[in-house]
């Protein structure tokens, strides 16, 4: 069985950093509590006080014995002492992206970061799979990078959940996703808490545990909702979203509740969605990660099938399961081969289009 990663991470090298800041001192700086951690335009990233605080920089890796995570051959090597094939790398630093607001400077550093995680990835013969960042909120330029990312052979273009003053169905949005149609590039719906994107239910919270049991699935049922209810999929039928970082327990009951609303008063949205929810996920508009030992995933592929699930290990943080992230998968007598398969790797090569 090929085990593909759906959602990993790359811990960026001091590298990416350095260049950030030789091209443009007025925007990126080092920390000036010591700590290490940027101020991009004023703002700290990650910010670890206050409503909706993110990880402390020191403590966001995961601390199992062994792990090398600052290097391509080093995360090789992790990726091969878990019965990993082929890693899919969403950014870590790289998620402040759609938070920029120099219009120039968020271009800049968005072509920076690609052509930087492109470059970590290329030596590796396929196994390692970059995902791209683009400035969403400022229009066409997005959508030229994006462009660009696909000739720099990244596998996805990351998505925040929402953006700071419009939600994923905005009409401005549909030119950017007609071109990921066109461009045959996926999209990857990836919050963070502590990145300065909109608080999503976690402004009631500054304890980090807190935010981060809450962010991540409020943060996904929001951009499904929008994506959904918006019309979206119906605009945009070819397009393809991963809703990530949240489990897929929650799946089959926001699934049922947009039902519900749209079998009731699913005329309330004019211009909205035009199908039964549960059919998006049969066309292949929605997929999700999972966590292999989440103990409802035969209940979701039950309800919904596998053919929309995808392992996820979280790759290198604190709350992943390395160096046995795959074991459950491997492991578990309580899915049929058929679908661990599915869920191990063959879905994930037809949502990323991997060879």
């Amino acid at each position: 069985m090929r085990i593909i990663d759906a959602d990993a991470h790359v811990a960026e090298s001091p590298s990416l950093a350095v260049e950030a800041m030789q091209r443009w001192p007025a925007h990126v700086t080092t920390s000036t509590d010591g700590r290490p951690r940027l101020r991009i335009e004023g703002r700290y990233y990650p910010e670890d006080h206050g409503p909706g605080a993110g990880v402390p920089v020191e403590h966001g890796l995961s601390t199992a014995a062994g792990l090398n995570c600052r290097s391509a051959d080093g995360v090789l090597g992790d990726a091969d002492r878990d019965h990993i094939d082929t890693m899919v790398l969403y950014p870590s630093l790289g998620l402040c992206t759609p938070t920029l607001e120099d219009p120039e400077f968020a271009a800049g550093f968005a072509r920076l970061y690609n052509e930087w995680v492109a470059d970590y990835c290329g030596p590796t013969d396929g196994r390692l799979r970059g995902v791209a960042v683009t400035p969403i909120e400022h229009g066409q330029v997005a959508i030229d990078i994006m462009r660009e990312a696909k000739g720099l052979g990244l596998a996805a273009t990351l998505l925040p959940p929402a953006l700071k003053t419009r939600n994923l169905d905005h009409p401005d949005l549909d030119a950017f996703y007609a071109a990921a149609v066109d461009l045959e590039m996926p999209l990857g719906i990836h919050g963070v808490p502590g990145f300065h994107l909109p608080k999503i239910g976690v402004d009631r919270f500054t304890n980090y545990i807190q935010v981060h049991c809450v962010s991540f699935p409020f943060d996904q049922m929001t951009a499904m909702t929008a994506l959904v209810s918006g019309g979206v999929f119906d605009r945009h039928p070819g397009l393809r979203v991963a809703f990530l970082e949240a489990g897929v327990g929650w799946v089959p009951f926001f699934i049922d509740r947009l039902h519900e609303h749209f079998e009731k008063r699913g005329d309330w949205i004019k211009g909205g969605w035009q199908r039964d929810p549960q059919e998006y996920v049969q066309a292949g508009n929605i997929w999700v990660t999972c966590e292999p030992e989440e103990p409802i995933l035969p209940g979701v592929i039950e309800v919904l099938g596998a053919d929309f699930i995808m392992f996820a290990s979280d790759y290198p943080h604190w709350d992943g399961e390395w160096p046995e992230s795959t074991k459950p998968l491997r492991t578990r007598a309580d899915i049929s081969d058929d679908a661990r398969a599915k869920i191990g790797g063959l879905n994930a090569q037809r949502f990323y289009g991997l060879g």
